[in-house]
């Protein structure tokens, strides 16, 4: 029987997320307002998010969640955890 998976499954933080890879979110790090705002935007448990675009220096970064652009600063993303369904190009 083959073990291996064509996918490593792994969680790192949206902040790490690279062009071309979709990702499942896993958990929100945050609590009170902060959670309910992004909860509010779509950051919900088991919604794919990819990674759109990104400022010139890196933050912020656009995503693609539920068919529309989020855009989130580094600050936040960091606190979304995801698990890569796809593996980077």
């Amino acid at each position: 029987m083959d073990t291996k998976s064509p996918v490593q499954t792994h969680t790192i933080k949206l902040s790490e997320l690279k062009f071309g890879v979709s990702a499942k979110i896993t958990a929100l790090q945050l609590d009170g307002v902060q959670r309910q705002r992004l909860l509010t935007m779509g950051l919900v448990i088991g919604k794919e998010i990819r990674l759109r675009n990104r400022a010139p220096f890196g933050d912020p970064r656009i995503y693609t969640i539920m068919g529309y652009d989020l855009t989130l600063r580094n600050k936040d993303a960091e606190k979304i955890l995801i698990e890569p369904l796809t593996p980077a190009a």
